[in-house]
């Protein structure tokens, strides 16, 4: 079965090109639409076209709004000529095994399922901490934390990209959001990837915050060390262009003392409200 991907950027020049060279060699087509960048995210995404001319379709649609943010992925939704299409944020790293993992449970049981769920690893701080499982509030296929639903069958009726960015996802013909469907169809696949969105991901500050959303996501936290053997995803370590920033940057000591003293309380928070009932969210 085919499959294609639809990544929507802005302002991505820190982990676009880990993003889009994580997946390449396991996908058909990759849509790259842009809507106005002013860093070097174009430039970068130029240079991985040369380089792919045959699997990614570049586009410039210029500066979109909330609503107009779900009109430019019901664009991409409508030619897609594939099967199944995957969601990549520009933000979205990749581990080898997890791609494969989901392209062969396509190829496997791609008529008979509708969707998949898939763990995510949020750094926070620097490329060497993480979030903790308990800030995750997605509930997606039967769990709650840190998840997302990444993989969607075109085949479901009436497909439809809905309602603004912020509570933006993919509804049925009866307007049912796809991850309130049938359960059976909805697959979780133990296959993660390093999600960066509680981090910088513009070339400067000022290039983060024209962003729509993107100045609530950058959180000041220490988060927890990870393991001196963890297995990063394969594309950190591959040849890149010079234009490309280096990944392995530590968070500098403003960072480490603002999020000194928010931690505590974001952790207390978390454990006070941990018997609400969460929202089932797309991301």
């Amino acid at each position: 079965m085919k499959i294609w991907v639809h990544s929507l950027v802005k302002n991505e020049e820190r982990y676009i090109w880990y993003s889009l060279m994580s997946v390449i060699r396991y996908v058909d087509r990759i849509l790259v639409w842009d809507t106005g960048s002013t860093d070097r995210t174009v430039e970068i995404i130029t240079e991985i076209n040369k380089k792919f001319p045959n699997k990614v379709n570049f586009k410039q649609v210029g500066d979109v709004d909330a609503e107009g943010f779900t009109k430019v992925r019901q664009e991409m939704l409508e030619i897609t000529d594939s099967e199944w299409f995957l969601i990549l944020d520009g933000d979205e790293v990749w581990w080898d095994d997890s791609i494969k993992k989901v392209v062969e449970e396509i190829a496997a049981r791609g008529n008979t399922i509708e969707s998949i769920v898939v763990p995510m690893i949020y750094p926070i701080g620097d490329i060497y901490h993480r979030q903790e499982e308990a800030a995750g509030r997605y509930h997606l296929a039967g769990r709650r934390g840190h998840y997302a639903l990444r993989a969607i069958n075109r085949k479901i009726p009436g497909l439809s990209s809905s309602r603004p960015h912020g509570t933006w996802g993919w509804t049925d013909g009866e307007g049912k959001m796809i991850q309130d469907r049938d359960s059976k169809k909805i697959l979780y696949l133990p296959a993660p990837y390093m999600h960066f969105s509680l981090m910088p991901r513009g070339g400067s500050k000022n290039e983060d915050k024209i962003v729509i959303k993107r100045a609530q996501k950058l959180k000041y936290e220490l988060g927890t060390p990870f393991p001196r053997d963890f297995y990063y995803p394969e594309v950190f370590f591959k040849e890149r262009p010079d234009i490309v920033p280096s990944p392995w940057i530590k968070m500098d000591r403003a960072y480490f003392l603002r999020a000194a003293v928010e931690t505590p309380l974001k952790k207390i928070k978390r454990r006070l409200i941990k018997v609400l009932p969460h929202p089932k969210l797309q991301t």
